[in-house]
Protein backbone atom coordinates (compact mmCIF):
# COMPACT_ATOMS: atom_id res chain seq x y z
CA UNK A 1 0.00 0.00 0.00
CA UNK A 2 1.34 3.52 -0.59
CA UNK A 3 2.01 6.02 1.80
CA UNK A 4 1.98 9.68 2.04
CA UNK A 5 5.53 11.42 3.65
CA UNK A 6 6.78 14.56 4.56
CA UNK A 7 10.86 14.64 5.02
CA UNK A 8 11.26 17.61 6.98
CA UNK A 9 14.39 18.40 9.49
CA UNK A 10 15.41 21.08 12.46
CA UNK A 11 19.28 22.19 12.37
CA UNK A 12 19.88 18.89 10.32
CA UNK A 13 18.25 16.92 12.20
CA UNK A 14 16.18 15.18 9.80
CA UNK A 15 13.10 12.92 10.26
CA UNK A 16 10.51 11.43 7.67
CA UNK A 17 6.44 12.70 8.99
CA UNK A 18 3.71 11.00 8.34
CA UNK A 19 0.41 10.85 9.26
CA UNK A 20 -0.21 8.54 11.70
CA UNK A 21 -4.18 8.20 11.13
CA UNK A 22 -3.08 6.99 7.30
CA UNK A 23 -0.37 4.63 8.68
CA UNK A 24 -3.16 3.25 11.78
CA UNK A 25 -5.30 1.97 8.35
CA UNK A 26 -2.20 0.33 6.59
CA UNK A 27 -2.30 -1.78 9.89
CA UNK A 28 -5.22 -2.42 10.81
CA UNK A 29 -5.88 -6.26 9.10
CA UNK A 30 -1.94 -6.39 10.36
CA UNK A 31 -1.18 -9.31 12.89
CA UNK A 32 1.74 -8.05 14.43
CA UNK A 33 1.45 -4.02 14.38
CA UNK A 34 4.32 -3.42 16.37
CA UNK A 35 6.63 -5.71 14.11
CA UNK A 36 5.34 -4.18 11.20
CA UNK A 37 5.72 -0.35 11.72
CA UNK A 38 9.14 -1.06 13.21
CA UNK A 39 10.12 -3.00 9.90
CA UNK A 40 8.94 0.30 8.11
CA UNK A 41 10.98 2.65 9.94
CA UNK A 42 14.04 0.94 9.51
CA UNK A 43 13.42 0.45 5.77
CA UNK A 44 12.20 4.81 5.41
CA UNK A 45 15.24 5.61 7.23
CA UNK A 46 17.65 3.93 5.55
CA UNK A 47 19.92 6.48 3.09
CA UNK A 48 20.86 4.12 0.46
CA UNK A 49 17.79 2.14 -0.29
CA UNK A 50 14.54 4.20 1.72
CA UNK A 51 13.77 7.92 2.33
CA UNK A 52 16.18 8.34 4.53
CA UNK A 53 16.52 10.11 7.87
CA UNK A 54 17.03 10.08 12.02
CA UNK A 55 13.72 8.45 12.32
CA UNK A 56 10.36 8.03 12.01
CA UNK A 57 7.81 10.21 13.68
CA UNK A 58 3.91 9.54 13.13
CA UNK A 59 1.61 12.44 14.03
CA UNK A 60 -1.85 11.91 15.44
CA UNK A 61 -4.78 14.38 16.57
CA UNK A 62 -5.81 14.10 19.86
CA UNK A 63 -9.25 13.56 20.66
CA UNK A 64 -11.30 15.42 23.11
CA UNK A 65 -11.90 11.98 24.80
CA UNK A 66 -8.76 11.67 25.41
CA UNK A 67 -8.15 14.92 28.03
CA UNK A 68 -9.36 13.28 31.14
CA UNK A 69 -6.25 10.17 30.81
CA UNK A 70 -4.15 12.74 29.94
CA UNK A 71 -4.97 15.31 32.44
CA UNK A 72 -5.68 18.11 30.66
CA UNK A 73 -6.64 18.81 26.63
CA UNK A 74 -3.80 18.14 23.82
CA UNK A 75 -3.62 19.07 20.56
CA UNK A 76 -1.88 16.65 18.68
CA UNK A 77 0.53 13.38 19.80
CA UNK A 78 3.89 12.69 18.20
CA UNK A 79 4.78 9.03 17.92
CA UNK A 80 8.52 9.27 17.92
CA UNK A 81 10.84 6.23 16.20
CA UNK A 82 14.62 6.37 15.62
CA UNK A 83 16.06 4.48 12.71
CA UNK A 84 16.96 1.53 14.10
CA UNK A 85 12.76 0.76 15.02
CA UNK A 86 13.44 1.43 18.58
CA UNK A 87 10.40 3.90 20.18
CA UNK A 88 12.33 7.09 21.52
CA UNK A 89 10.61 9.63 23.86
CA UNK A 90 11.44 13.04 23.25
CA UNK A 91 13.04 14.85 20.08
CA UNK A 92 13.40 19.16 20.29
CA UNK A 93 14.35 18.99 16.63
CA UNK A 94 11.40 16.59 15.84
CA UNK A 95 8.55 18.53 18.12
CA UNK A 96 9.45 21.53 16.10
CA UNK A 97 8.68 20.03 12.61
CA UNK A 98 5.73 18.55 14.05
CA UNK A 99 4.90 22.10 14.65
CA UNK A 100 5.29 23.58 11.19
CA UNK A 101 3.60 19.92 9.81
CA UNK A 102 0.24 20.73 11.27
CA UNK A 103 0.07 24.28 10.82
CA UNK A 104 1.08 24.58 7.46
CA UNK A 105 -0.80 21.61 6.11
CA UNK A 106 -3.92 23.22 8.29
CA UNK A 107 -4.74 20.97 10.45
CA UNK A 108 -4.60 23.98 13.11
CA UNK A 109 -4.31 27.34 12.75
CA UNK A 110 -3.21 28.16 16.38
CA UNK A 111 0.05 29.60 17.27
CA UNK A 112 0.44 28.05 20.61
CA UNK A 113 -0.33 24.33 20.62
CA UNK A 114 0.39 21.35 23.27
CA UNK A 115 2.26 18.20 22.00
CA UNK A 116 2.07 14.67 23.82
CA UNK A 117 4.89 12.37 23.63
CA UNK A 118 4.88 9.42 25.94
CA UNK A 119 2.81 10.25 28.15
CA UNK A 120 4.65 14.24 28.38
CA UNK A 121 2.99 17.08 27.40
CA UNK A 122 4.81 20.27 25.85
CA UNK A 123 3.60 23.30 24.67
CA UNK A 124 4.97 25.20 21.74
CA UNK A 125 4.98 28.77 20.48
CA UNK A 126 4.99 29.19 16.78
CA UNK A 127 6.76 32.24 14.53
CA UNK A 128 4.63 32.39 10.96
CA UNK A 129 6.30 33.97 8.27
CA UNK A 130 4.57 34.04 4.77
CA UNK A 131 2.16 32.22 5.90
CA UNK A 132 3.99 29.05 7.41
CA UNK A 133 6.19 28.33 10.21
CA UNK A 134 9.57 29.09 10.38
CA UNK A 135 10.36 28.67 13.90
CA UNK A 136 8.96 27.00 17.44
CA UNK A 137 9.83 27.76 20.80
CA UNK A 138 9.23 24.92 22.81
CA UNK A 139 8.69 24.67 26.90
CA UNK A 140 10.82 21.86 27.10
CA UNK A 141 9.55 21.40 30.95
CA UNK A 142 11.65 20.64 34.37
CA UNK A 143 15.36 18.72 33.39
CA UNK A 144 15.56 15.69 35.53
CA UNK A 145 18.78 15.41 37.53
CA UNK A 146 18.18 12.94 39.79
CA UNK A 147 20.09 9.49 38.56
CA UNK A 148 17.41 7.28 39.42
CA UNK A 149 15.09 8.78 37.25
CA UNK A 150 16.95 9.35 34.14
CA UNK A 151 18.18 6.70 34.94
CA UNK A 152 21.74 6.27 35.32
CA UNK A 153 23.30 3.96 37.95
CA UNK A 154 25.39 6.12 40.53
CA UNK A 155 26.06 5.80 44.20
CA UNK A 156 25.36 9.91 43.52
CA UNK A 157 21.66 11.02 43.75
CA UNK A 158 23.27 13.66 41.13
CA UNK A 159 25.72 12.87 38.09
CA UNK A 160 27.42 16.35 37.75
CA UNK A 161 30.77 16.16 37.12
CA UNK A 162 31.15 12.37 37.57
CA UNK A 163 32.81 9.89 36.27
CA UNK A 164 32.67 7.16 33.74
CA UNK A 165 35.28 4.27 32.74
CA UNK A 166 34.92 3.33 29.18
CA UNK A 167 37.69 1.81 27.13
CA UNK A 168 40.30 1.64 30.02
CA UNK A 169 40.13 5.88 30.07
CA UNK A 170 37.62 7.65 32.80
CA UNK A 171 35.50 10.61 31.19
CA UNK A 172 33.94 13.17 32.85
CA UNK A 173 30.35 13.77 32.35
CA UNK A 174 27.32 15.33 33.82
CA UNK A 175 23.48 13.39 33.45
CA UNK A 176 20.29 15.01 32.31
CA UNK A 177 17.27 13.68 31.16
CA UNK A 178 14.81 16.44 29.10
CA UNK A 179 12.62 13.60 28.98
CA UNK A 180 15.06 11.28 27.75
CA UNK A 181 18.53 10.32 28.92
CA UNK A 182 22.03 12.14 28.16
CA UNK A 183 25.37 12.24 29.01
CA UNK A 184 27.11 15.56 28.78
CA UNK A 185 31.18 15.27 28.30
CA UNK A 186 33.20 18.62 27.86
CA UNK A 187 35.95 19.28 25.71
CA UNK A 188 38.58 22.01 25.81
CA UNK A 189 40.70 23.78 23.11
CA UNK A 190 39.30 20.62 21.20
CA UNK A 191 40.07 17.82 23.25
CA UNK A 192 37.86 15.69 25.10
CA UNK A 193 38.98 16.11 29.09
CA UNK A 194 39.40 12.74 31.12
CA UNK A 195 40.57 11.97 33.92
CA UNK A 196 40.23 13.56 37.64
CA UNK A 197 43.09 15.92 36.24
CA UNK A 198 41.29 17.30 33.42
CA UNK A 199 43.61 16.08 30.72
CA UNK A 200 43.16 16.89 27.58
CA UNK A 201 42.17 13.61 25.88
CA UNK A 202 40.68 12.30 21.83
CA UNK A 203 40.37 14.86 19.45
CA UNK A 204 37.20 16.76 19.35
CA UNK A 205 35.96 14.75 15.58
CA UNK A 206 33.74 12.35 14.44
CA UNK A 207 36.20 9.49 15.13
CA UNK A 208 35.83 10.60 18.47
CA UNK A 209 31.91 10.92 18.56
CA UNK A 210 31.45 7.80 17.37
CA UNK A 211 34.07 5.36 18.93
CA UNK A 212 33.66 6.76 22.42
CA UNK A 213 29.54 7.77 22.00
CA UNK A 214 29.03 4.52 20.71
CA UNK A 215 30.68 2.85 23.89
CA UNK A 216 28.54 4.98 26.09
CA UNK A 217 25.30 4.94 24.44
CA UNK A 218 25.32 1.38 25.62
CA UNK A 219 27.41 1.45 28.49
CA UNK A 220 26.02 -0.73 31.31
CA UNK A 221 25.68 2.45 33.88
CA UNK A 222 22.30 3.59 31.42
CA UNK A 223 20.12 0.88 31.79
CA UNK A 224 18.07 2.58 29.02
CA UNK A 225 21.05 3.57 27.13
CA UNK A 226 21.76 7.26 26.56
CA UNK A 227 22.62 9.75 24.25
CA UNK A 228 26.15 11.42 24.30
CA UNK A 229 27.36 15.22 23.64
CA UNK A 230 30.20 16.49 23.35
CA UNK A 231 30.44 19.98 24.14
CA UNK A 232 32.80 22.82 23.58
CA UNK A 233 32.70 26.12 25.98
CA UNK A 234 33.48 28.77 23.61
CA UNK A 235 32.18 31.53 26.17
CA UNK A 236 29.85 32.27 28.60
CA UNK A 237 27.07 32.35 26.03
CA UNK A 238 28.04 29.52 23.47
CA UNK A 239 28.86 26.61 23.10
CA UNK A 240 30.12 24.17 20.49
CA UNK A 241 28.23 20.46 20.60
CA UNK A 242 28.45 17.32 18.58
CA UNK A 243 26.14 14.50 19.39
CA UNK A 244 25.43 10.70 19.32
CA UNK A 245 21.77 10.04 19.38
CA UNK A 246 20.94 6.69 21.06
CA UNK A 247 19.69 4.26 18.57
CA UNK A 248 20.70 6.50 15.84
CA UNK A 249 24.23 7.01 15.81
CA UNK A 250 25.76 11.00 15.15
CA UNK A 251 23.12 13.64 14.15
CA UNK A 252 23.35 16.95 12.79
CA UNK A 253 21.95 18.33 15.71
CA UNK A 254 19.89 17.25 18.89
CA UNK A 255 17.45 19.60 20.62
CA UNK A 256 16.88 17.37 23.61
CA UNK A 257 20.46 17.55 23.42
CA UNK A 258 21.17 20.72 23.36
CA UNK A 259 18.71 21.58 26.11
CA UNK A 260 20.72 19.10 28.57
CA UNK A 261 24.06 20.84 27.25
CA UNK A 262 23.15 24.33 28.40
CA UNK A 263 22.07 22.81 31.60
CA UNK A 264 25.04 20.75 32.38
CA UNK A 265 26.98 23.74 31.46
CA UNK A 266 25.40 26.00 34.05
CA UNK A 267 25.52 23.68 36.77
CA UNK A 268 29.27 23.08 36.24
CA UNK A 269 29.11 27.17 36.33
CA UNK A 270 30.73 27.04 32.69
CA UNK A 271 28.07 29.70 31.22
CA UNK A 272 25.08 32.24 31.28
CA UNK A 273 21.72 30.85 32.33
CA UNK A 274 20.81 31.52 28.49
CA UNK A 275 23.27 30.06 25.68
CA UNK A 276 23.15 29.52 21.60
CA UNK A 277 24.17 25.99 20.99
CA UNK A 278 26.34 25.92 17.50
CA UNK A 279 25.56 22.04 16.40
CA UNK A 280 26.61 20.87 12.82
CA UNK A 281 23.37 21.39 11.26
CA UNK A 282 22.72 25.14 12.78
CA UNK A 283 21.77 26.81 16.12
CA UNK A 284 19.63 26.40 18.98
CA UNK A 285 19.14 28.81 21.45
CA UNK A 286 18.59 27.71 25.03
CA UNK A 287 17.28 29.24 28.18
CA UNK A 288 17.02 27.85 31.44
CA UNK A 289 14.47 29.61 33.68
CA UNK A 290 15.97 28.15 37.11
CA UNK A 291 13.38 30.42 39.25
CA UNK A 292 10.54 28.45 37.32
CA UNK A 293 12.89 25.32 36.45
CA UNK A 294 11.46 25.36 33.30
CA UNK A 295 14.19 25.29 30.09
CA UNK A 296 13.20 27.00 26.90
CA UNK A 297 14.31 25.66 23.20
CA UNK A 298 13.59 28.06 20.25
CA UNK A 299 14.98 26.79 16.24
CA UNK A 300 13.77 26.18 13.02
CA UNK A 301 11.90 24.25 11.22
CA UNK A 302 12.08 23.02 7.66
CA UNK A 303 9.81 21.36 5.13
CA UNK A 304 12.59 19.31 2.55
CA UNK A 305 10.19 17.74 -0.03
CA UNK A 306 7.23 15.23 0.36
CA UNK A 307 6.77 11.67 -1.50
CA UNK A 308 4.83 8.97 -1.81
CA UNK A 309 6.25 5.21 -0.68
CA UNK A 310 4.97 1.65 -0.82
CA UNK A 311 4.72 0.27 2.34
CA UNK A 312 5.58 -3.23 1.13
CA UNK A 313 3.12 -6.19 2.02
Amino acid sequence: MELEFTKMHGCGNDYIYVDGRKMTEILQNNADKGKKKAELVRRLSDRHFGVGGDGVIFIHPVPESMAGELGEPVDFEMEMYNADGSRAEMCGNGIRCVAKYVYDKGWTDKRNISVVSCGKIKYLELYVENGKVASVKVNMGEPVLKAADIPVISNREEVIGGELEVDGKTFKMTCVSMGNPHAVIFVEDGHILTGPDNEAGDAFGKDMVEGIGSLIEKHPRFPKKTNVEFVNVLDRKTVQMRVWERGTGETFACGTGACATAVACILNGLTEDEVTVKLLGGELNIAWDREKNVVFMTGPAETVFEGVTDTGK
